[in-house]
């Protein structure tokens, strides 16, 4: 069924994410209170809410969106290109132009969206932070009154399991075993944001991004058991 799917109806999609202030003293008395009590149960008794602080971009409610890096497939006749691309710089400009780009070039009912584990993190964050932005949801993340079947949403962590619910499979494992260059060379998720606070460096976050995108690609290619993009196949626009 999935070496079915046309490879240019797909665009792969990567976000990172930081807590939206960078420092827990920043926030208002409520938004302490509600921090407070929505990682109670993530942190250990010994570890505080402020020590925790660092973790609050995994959540939409608490954090924001820096980067968002998308990539789509080319074919044309036995050329083969994954072009890459990033939304980065103000929140609700990268969420406006992400949806602009949804609206114009992936808005037909075969067009598909795909990440690892984006079913639980990537689509609903993205969907959420648009809806505090005050950013009408565009059709591809609206999955209101949709069944199962209908969602336009492929998730590589969800094709791994194959049908197995017990376990996550990160992208820096799949791409291990799968053969695949690691995105992991540089930084991971968890060091995002003091890259972005402390070293204000987006343009490494960027590429960070990219790769992860790129991955997500390498791993949907393996999965349908075909030869994984080479470096000149990988264009960045």
């Amino acid at each position: 069924m999935i070496k079915r799917i046309n490879l240019e109806n797909i665009l792969f999609l990567d976000i990172e994410t930081v807590p939206q202030h960078q420092y827990y003293d920043e926030l208002d008395d409520t938004t302490k209170l509600l921090w407070d009590l929505k990682s109670k149960y993530q942190r250990k008794d010994e570890i505080s809410a402020e020590e925790f602080y660092d973790r609050a971009g995994i959540w939409a409610e608490f954090g924001k969106i820096v980067c968002i890096s998308v990539g789509y497939f080319v074919l044309k006749g036995d050329t083969r290109n994954f072009r890459v691309t990033s939304f980065h710089g103000d929140e609700l400009k990268i969420l406006k132009d992400f949806k602009n780009l949804l609206n114009t070039h992936f808005n037909k009912p075969n067009h598909l969206l795909c990440a690892h584990n984006g079913k639980e993190f990537d689509f609903p964050y993205i969907a959420r932070r648009m809806i505090i932005n005050g950013i009408e949801i565009p059709y591809k993340l609206d999955l209101f009154g949709k069944k199962p079947w209908e969602v336009p949403h492929l998730d590589t962590l969800e094709l791994w399991k194959f049908g197995d619910y017990k376990t996550f499979t990160s992208l820096k494992l799949m791409t291990h075993v799968l053969g695949i260059p690691s995105p992991k060379d540089d930084i991971d998720g968890s060091q995002v944001g003091s890259v972005y606070y402390e070293e204000k460096d987006i343009d490494r976050i960027i590429v960070y991004c990219e790769k992860d995108t790129i991955a997500v690609a390498q791993i949907f290619l393996k999965l349908r058991n075909e030869e994984i993009l080479t470096k000149d196949e990988i264009l960045s626009v």
